[in-house]
């Protein structure tokens, strides 16, 4: 019998075997696998695969204190469970409506996120819809609350003068007046700021 008969028996003997032809059908794949990849990965860049359902590709909206300057900036610390909260912002809302054609804006930073646990959290944009807030609201942290002096109690508010100082603080709740008149006091040409305080900048996420 030929060498090339016998190295083909052999060949047959083994192929007739189950366990045989899984492993070399196994092996085969693993190869084929590992030269897909090296392959599709040869022009070095990764390309996006497809967004599984409902998953939400657009990014989450910051809003930053430095793109108002030039505008007076009432910040508003509050959140949706405080009472005093609540009963101010209709007032901020009859401001923002006034003065909606003026270089003026009104920022709320709500607490909720991390105030009493973050249980609240989830009711910020309904009450957002309910209340008709006309004007920014982002979602504060901790570190916010720090860069501010420790917000202690809410609502806490200050009011802002178009080169990013301070005109004012306030803990509690404020009259609508008081908020207009320091507007127009850091609106007055005789205005001169305190440039001891500055408002730190922030960048925080809009609500939505």
């Amino acid at each position: 019998m030929s060498k090339e008969i016998k190295q083909n028996k052999k060949s047959e003997s083994f192929l007739s075997d189950a366990k045989n032809r899984s492993r070399l059908y196994t092996g085969i794949f693993i190869v084929a696998a590992v030269i897909f990849f090296i392959v599709n990965n040869m022009n070095g860049n990764s390309e996006q695969g497809p967004y599984p359902p409902n998953y939400n590709k657009t990014p989450t909206k910051m809003l930053n204190l430095s793109d108002y300057k030039g505008k007076v900036v009432i910040l508003d610390f509050w959140a949706t469970w405080c009472p005093p909260c609540r009963k101010g912002i209709p007032d901020l809302i009859e401001i923002k409506k006034e003065l909606k054609n003026s270089d003026f804006e009104i920022i709320g930073i709500s607490l909720d996120a991390f105030t009493r646990g973050g249980s609240t959290k989830d009711d910020v944009v309904p009450f957002i819809k309910e209340k008709g807030i006309n004007y920014p609201i982002v979602m504060g942290d901790p570190g916010i609350a720090q860069k501010y002096g420790g917000i202690r109690s809410i609502p806490t508010s200050f009011v802002i003068d178009k080169e990013g100082y301070i005109v004012s603080y306030y803990q509690g709740l404020v009259p609508k007046q008081r908020f207009l008149d320091d507007i127009k006091k850091a609106n007055s040409k005789d205005y001169k700021p305190n440039k001891q305080y500055v408002a730190p900048d922030f960048s925080l996420p809009i609500a939505k």
